[in-house]
């Protein structure tokens, strides 16, 4: 039976981030998750590393200001995955006053340290090319700084980095029960993939297993959970490309909500995100017709272009599990988090997370190991701020100069997929192209411009178990692909495991 020190239930974002924090400061980790990791809500965000404007409507100012400065500490660290956008807010008459958005902006750009991404500035949509998408009567609107972020690639990122410290990281496995025994946690865990089990001990369990935060208590540990967890449903729609500048949109709504228009895998705009409180199963989440025309109404509201059912290439939703803070609705609930430590008799500790955006993942991290400290021995000292994350170890400006040497390196590469791939795998690109001299080095391909040593490299270096997993989390390539496609590569990736055992 395998003794860890730590041993982390759920392989999202925070999962992950705990993992690589912790095995970074030496100790022996142990991350399962029963599904994919980034399977659920780190994979359905609206992919942006912000403060939050909005947040500052419900003086959640602790929040916004934490979560802005961490905004250009992960620029810094994972520069291929995370970059710099710039949203225009077009001033609605009939909504927030001018100077109302003004003033939010001006804090925006000052409590949170603001050093490398560009201030506020005011347009006038009448004259400024950045209007002409507009219907007539936005006058005025203003341009501000955050970052996009591809937030299944953070994930796994992160999970990358724990194992090559020493993490152990096991998907499609689930902790089925989790009893303390002693000064140790015993665990049963069961690989979905082969159906067998194992006990583990650990002298630490964190539960951050997101929207399950209750259920895995009470179904694995039989304890009842001592806070609540609000789950507020997001959903977006993927549309073909309507501008063909850099920027995005924030738009305000009639219901006080905002939604965004964001340029997206080069080809698309993402429009979205709703808030509505959810009860069902998080596996079972998927948009509702009448979410599809609160978003395609709210765009159309502002744009030109007019958004219909029919031009909708593709929808996704998620579950955000929210500390329940009794706010009356899913829009006011805090984003911010609740680490909940419970120790029993004075042995074997158990922190529970609740709550939490992909912006502070990292923070959050931190914090719980700060928590763990009177339990496991392991070096106080903070790492992960300074550490690029794999593939993002080259300078914030530095991407183009990256671009030029990858088409150099592998000339036979078109420029669209140099562009993807220093977006996917930064540095490490080219530990995942190797050797190759032209394209048929490469192996079968599949759609779009996914190759069979790509992969390879992803079942080999990233878990990729399935279609899915690459075609919807490890890339987004699933635009692109059709359903003869997807069979293939299944088939493919079924081949590819079965012969490694």
């Amino acid at each position: 039976m395998t003794r860890y020190d730590l041993l982390i239930v759920g392989g999202g974002v925070n999962g992950c981030g705990i993992a690589r924090d912790a095995a970074g400061r030496g100790l022996k980790v142990l991350l399962c998750e029963a599904d994919d990791l980034a399977g659920a809500t780190s994979s359905a965000s609206t992919k942006l590393i912000h403060g939050g404007l909005r947040y500052l409507e419900y003086y959640e100012f602790g929040l916004v200001r934490k979560a802005l400065k961490e905004r250009e500490v992960l620029l810094a660290l994972a520069p291929h995955i995370i970059w710099p956008l710039r949203f225009i807010l077009p001033h609605h008459r009939g909504m927030r006053p001018a100077w109302f958005l003004r003033l939010g902006l001006f804090l925006y750009d000052h409590i949170g340290g603001r050093k490398r991404l560009p201030p506020t500035k005011t347009l006038d949509m009448r004259t400024h090319p950045l209007g002409g998408l507009l219907k007539d009567g936005f006058d005025y609107g203003f341009e501000y700084s955050d970052c996009w972020v591809d937030d299944a690639r953070l994930v796994v990122l992160n999970a990358v980095d724990a194992a090559e410290r020493g993490a152990d990281i096991r998907v499609r496995t689930e902790c089925v029960k989790a009893e303390r025994t002693g000064s140790d946690w015993t665990a049963t865990l069961k690989n979905h993939l082969t159906g067998e089990t194992e006990t583990v001990t650990a002298r630490a369990l964190v539960n951050a297993t997101g929207p399950w935060v209750a259920r895995f208590l009470e179904k694995a540990v039989g304890v009842e959970p001592k806070n609540r967890v609000r789950m507020v449903k997001g959903s977006h729609i993927i549309v073909p490309r309507f501008f063909d500048h850099d920027r995005a949109y924030i738009l305000q709504t009639t219901d006080g909500r905002i939604v965004f228009a964001i340029p997206y895998e080069q080809d698309f705009t993402m429009v979205g995100t709703t808030d509505i409180d959810y009860h069902g199963d998080p596996r079972d989440v998927a948009i509702s017709d009448d979410e599809i025309d609160y978003l395609c109404a709210a765009a159309s509201e502002y744009f030109r272009h007019d958004f219909r059912r029919d031009e909708i290439v593709h929808t996704f939703s998620g579950v955000r599990p929210l500390y329940d803070d009794g706010a009356s609705e899913a829009k006011a609930a805090t984003r911010d988090y609740v680490l909940n430590v419970d120790t029993g008799d004075g042995a074997a500790p158990r922190l529970d997370v609740y709550g939490g955006k992909i912006t502070t993942y990292r923070v959050l991290a931190e914090m719980v190991l700060e928590k763990l400290g009177a339990f496991l021995p392991f070096s106080p000292r903070g790492w992960t701020g300074k550490e690029a994350l794999p593939g993002g170890d080259f300078p914030i400006d530095g991407v183009g100069a990256l671009t030029e040497k990858l088409a150099a390196d592998y000339p036979f590469l078109s420029d669209k997929m140099v562009a993807r791939f220093v977006r996917t795998y930064g540095t490490r690109t080219w530990d995942m192209l190797g050797d190759a001299a032209s394209s048929d080095d490469l192996g079968t391909w599949f759609c779009a411009s996914l190759s069979e040593r790509e992969v390879n490299y992803l079942i080999d270096h990233e878990w990729a178990r399935s279609a899915a997993d690459i075609l919807w989390r490890r890339s987004k390539l699933g635009l692109r692909c059709s359903s003869a496609d997807v069979v293939a590569l299944e088939q493919f990736v079924a081949e590819r495991l079965n012969a490694r055992g």
